[in-house]
């Protein structure tokens, strides 16, 4: 995005502006206290984000990178150990899980949701887990190591499909662990409980970011983690803080992953305001929905399933010409990104692994088609006029199909 464009990709200033006195309150109060680490902004954030996803706990800490590697220590993860994910995501998905000690694995995506393919992770459970007798956990049948631990993404604003991955966990006996950084308020109707479910509210734990971009953003880094298990809480929390069950008492080796009482406290103002955001980013996307679906032989719109609630942190279309509508819309002043231009599989940093291109198809061809259009709160009918009407151009000029 540059500050040219017409129509943004992200606005990250009008909302500032807009709560700034009430976000300058915060910072005279924290200044005035000199509670800046901890305290009753931490708390209250704490408090206020658990009952906002139906979870019983939540602990504040510095990143959502750390929200996960610091839940998957908490859960048990240990060295050795197996844990399976997506490789359509961003890198810090992966990055918490080797710094878990844990070894990823892979399972491709639903090819309409771009999230865990619940078939995906049956066929490889039943193809590569036995049952080892003597401990009662499920092995690798190549790798001789344990697989423990599934990781669903919650991606661009939806849940995964989360009945039958809980099921498959329960019958392989594995924790899930949900990445909700993408997924604030993102909703889900469990069949199985008869009733929707928020994320963060469903695995064992959940892992969120609020990077500025996102839905619910800080003014720099933080995250936090939510979960239903008491126990999981106070270790994640004491790992957050160096190990530390009180002052100087450290029960075990731990980070410095605090979330600090000033991001808490503007997370607080900025959640009051969240479930009107999503309702404005919900809106946006219906809208887009309609002004594009005379384009569906070109550009296709994200589905969003009868059993999801999507918050549209990302509105993603697809378009197999997805570098020169890119350049197109650049071109006429219009903010775009692409989440994920290269599969965590196929990049660098996992080049030791072996994996090629053709192991995940559905991840390789989102990669290659996706395109993020400009979504945020208070993105406007007209924004989004300028913006179908520039792809409407493109699909004019060019024969996409």
């Amino acid at each position: 995005m540059t500050t040219s464009a017409r129509v943004p990709f992200v606005d990250l200033v009008t909302v500032h502006r807009e709560l700034e006195s009430e976000l300058l309150t915060v910072c005279r109060n924290v200044f005035e206290t000199a509670g800046f680490i901890g305290g009753p902004e931490v708390e209250g954030f704490e408090k206020e984000f658990a009952e906002f996803c139906g979870a019983g706990h939540c602990v504040g800490v510095n990143s959502g990178t750390d929200a996960l590697r610091f839940l998957l220590t908490a859960a048990g993860v240990q060295s050795g150990d197996i844990v399976i994910t997506v490789p359509h995501s961003f890198i810090a998905t992966t990055e918490a899980i080797s710094q878990a000690g844990a070894q990823i694995e892979f399972v491709d995506i639903d090819a309409r949701s771009f999230t865990m393919d619940p078939g995906k992770l049956r066929q490889y459970l039943e193809t590569w887990c036995t049952l080892d007798a003597a401990t009662g956990r499920y092995i690798h049948r190549k790798l001789g190591k344990p697989v423990t631990t599934v990781v669903p993404v919650h991606l661009y604003g939806q849940m995964a499909d989360m009945d039958p991955i809980l099921d498959l966990a329960a019958t392989y006996k594995l924790m899930v662990i949900e990445d909700a950084c993408q997924a604030h308020g993102a909703e889900y109707f469990s069949k199985k409980q008869s009733r929707w479910l928020k994320a963060g509210s469903v695995g064992h734990g959940a892992a969120f970011s609020f990077y500025p971009g996102k839905n619910l953003g800080a003014c720099g880094e933080a995250g936090a983690i939510t979960t239903n298990d008491q126990e999981l809480a106070r270790k994640a929390a004491m790992l957050r803080d160096h190990g530390q069950a009180k002052k100087y008492y450290h029960d075990v080796e731990g980070y410095n992953g605090r979330l600090d009482s000033l991001q808490a406290g503007i997370l607080r103002i900025k959640l009051r305001h969240l479930s009107r955001w999503n309702e404005q980013r919900r809106a946006c996307a219906q809208i887009y929905d309609q002004l594009l679906a005379s384009m569906s032989g070109s550009v296709s719109c994200p589905v969003e399933s009868g059993t999801s609630k999507s918050v549209y942190h990302l509105y993603v279309v697809r378009t197999p010409m997805r570098n020169e509508l890119q350049k197109h819309l650049t071109d006429a002043g219009i903010g775009t990104g692409i989440h994920y231009p290269i599969p965590l599989h196929l990049q660098k940093a996992y080049a030791c692994r072996g994996w090629k291109r053709g192991d995940f198809p559905n991840t390789e061809a989102a990669a290659d088609e996706i395109l993020s259009l400009p979504m945020f709160a208070g993105l406007t009918p007209d924004q989004q006029k300028q913006v179908v009407q520039a792809v409407s151009e493109f699909a004019a000029t060019f024969s996409v199909s």
